[in-house]
């Protein structure tokens, strides 16, 4: 007999239609009966150890996979999501949130049920300001389209939606699922002729163009056209910090990451000095922009993104960004010039001095040599991310950072996310000690999991950023023993680092350990830092 539709049956076929196949989250009483339902489908369920690991798991898992989902009980599970799914906003990360609620019967006779913080409203109210969009399923004749919807909109906006699913909802009939359409609207013809051309006709003029590609690219697809741009139109190529590995960084027409006075200068040179910045999917957030060292001429710019194409001062709008860049590929004619790249950041090989004490820029040309192809970079926020700007990555998109929300503590989680989806790619975590404290038990889960990432912690005591920018005692913490984790986990492998002699030793041994994750407890100066954070935190304490 055929098994009968039902609004939580809807959801998980759905879900599996967009191509999920893991689910993160928490169980609790009013979402444990979806939980059945993901149970008995294609999709694996990961428990973590608290909802914000949840969320910035599912956010990974998301940048590799085009879609993630984390499933959490109401309020107490809900809202503790947040921060990471306001960075998934911030970022455009596609991530549905899914939380049960309270049954509509019992919300009339019992209106202070568990959980419900000032009415049955506030956390769907809550999650519609870090959302593209919320869908309430209190109908189940309504359901079917409010998921629909709410899925095309994740889809096509790349940023999270909110599904909140009442216990007496779940199991209620409804209707069969009809085709979904996801696609993105079509182009206006004629704002798109009108861009294509005025763009086209300006880096035909140009003598010295450049072009900055941002995660846009990535997010939205559209790397194998942007590489097509390249090779067509021999123009150099840059990233922004946040678009890191949108490009392999090995291509040869690759310049390095732009971020104004905190990037290296032959980098800002030549991206200053072109006479027309062609800008894909970028943010042009004050990271990206070396907290607004950039100097970009509007004049001298093509900015095209997903919400609006720019030239110059003239904006097109209802433009989709793919469109764009294949029509600008049709009129671009090939060229046989190539751009000369700006010199490698480790233009010498490393060589170790087995007793020199290791430093944050020492550690960094080091960790550039241990990359290898399967490896997938993963950034928490402060000095891991900025020493980790110059790393050359060796595949396109294999660099995951929160490099413009900058939440610190999504390394960890991250991690098990990426492996999650993808376990050919072993991930390489830097992580600082302070952003580790907030969410590094989720190794537990990576433990559970049978997941091998690399985690480098780089113990200064402290938030050092923070120091650079005002310093005092409140940017100290307590110092763990790293390395002993593995202990209290009863899995993984730990080592420890204060040496560049410890370090061969480490990365030999975590190279090799593969069937559980190494951690590598690395001893830094609390006043140690990289040359992008010495830029950084100059300007920062000037504002």
């Amino acid at each position: 007999m055929a098994e009968s539709m039902t609004v939580g049956r809807y959801l998980v076929r759905r879900l599996e239609q967009c191509g999920l196949k893991h689910v993160f989250g928490i169980p609790g009483d009013y979402v444990l009966g979806f939980y059945e339902l993901l149970l008995g489908s294609s999709m694996g369920v990961v428990g973590t150890c608290t909802e914000a690991g949840a969320a910035f798991a599912a956010d990974a898992y998301a940048r590799v996979n085009g879609l993630g989902a984390v499933c959490i009980t109401y309020c107490v599970g809900g809202l503790n999501t947040i921060n990471a799914v306001a960075g998934a906003y911030a970022e455009k990360s596609p991530l549905v949130v899914i939380s049960g609620s309270p049954a509509m019967r019992r919300r009339v006779r019992s209106p202070l049920l568990h959980h419900r913080v000032k009415d049955f409203n506030t956390q769907a109210l809550i999650f519609e300001q870090v959302t593209a969009a919320t869908a309430v399923l209190n109908d189940p004749a309504r359901a079917p389209a409010q998921i629909d919807q709410a899925l095309a909109a994740c889809l096509r906006t790349k940023r999270p939606v909110y599904i909140e699913l009442p216990t007496d909802v779940c199991d209620r009939p409804c209707a069969k699922p009809a085709r979904l359409d996801v696609s993105s609207p079509p182009s206006d013809k004629a704002s798109l002729g009108e861009a294509v051309a005025e763009a086209a006709q300006m880096l035909r003029r140009a003598r010295r163009p450049v072009i900055l590609a941002g995660v846009e690219i990535h997010r939205f697809g559209l790397q194998d056209l942007l590489l097509d741009l390249v090779d067509k139109s021999g123009y150099p190529v840059a990233a922004t910090l946040l678009g890191k590995s949108v490009i392999s960084e090995r291509h040869p027409q690759y310049l390095g990451i732009y971020e104004g006075a905190m990037g290296r200068e032959e980098v800002r040179r030549a991206v200053e000095s072109a006479d027309c910045v062609l800008i894909l999917g970028a943010f042009m957030t004050d990271i990206n922009l070396g907290v607004f060292t950039a100097h970009l001429d509007v004049s001298r710019t093509i900015n095209a993104t997903s919400e609006q194409i720019a030239i110059k001062h003239h904006h097109f709008d209802g433009v989709q960004l793919g469109d764009f860049l294949r029509g600008l590929i049709r009129q671009l004619p090939r060229s046989r010039r190539r751009q000369k790249k700006a010199p490698a950041v480790s233009a010498r090989p490393y060589t170790p001095r087995k007793s020199r004490p290791i430093t944050v820029r020492r550690f960094f040309a080091r960790m550039n040599e241990f990359l290898e192809d399967d490896f997938v970079v993963i950034s928490d926020i402060g000095d891991s991310l900025f020493g980790a700007a110059d790393l050359t990555i060796h595949r396109r998109t294999e660099f995951i950072s929160p490099a413009y929300y900058t939440s610190m503590g999504f390394g960890i989680p991250a991690a098990l996310g990426a492996q999650i989806r993808d376990r050919r790619l072993r991930p390489i975590v830097f992580v600082g000690d302070g952003a580790f404290q907030m969410t590094g038990m989720e190794l537990s889960t990576i433990v559970r999991c049978g997941l091998n990432p690399i985690v480098f912690v780089l113990n200064n005591r402290g938030y050092t950023t923070e120091r650079f920018i005002q310093d005092g005692p409140f940017n100290d913490i307590h110092e763990w023993s790293y390395q002993a984790v593995t202990q209290v986990l009863r899995g993984g492998q730990g080592l420890e680092v204060r040496t560049e002699g410890d370090l061969e030793c480490s990365l030999a041994q975590a190279r090799t350990h593969l069937g559980s994750f190494s951690i590598v407890n690395v001893h830094l100066d609390p006043y140690d830092k990289s040359d992008a954070l010495v830029r950084l935190a100059s300007r920062l304490a000037n504002q």
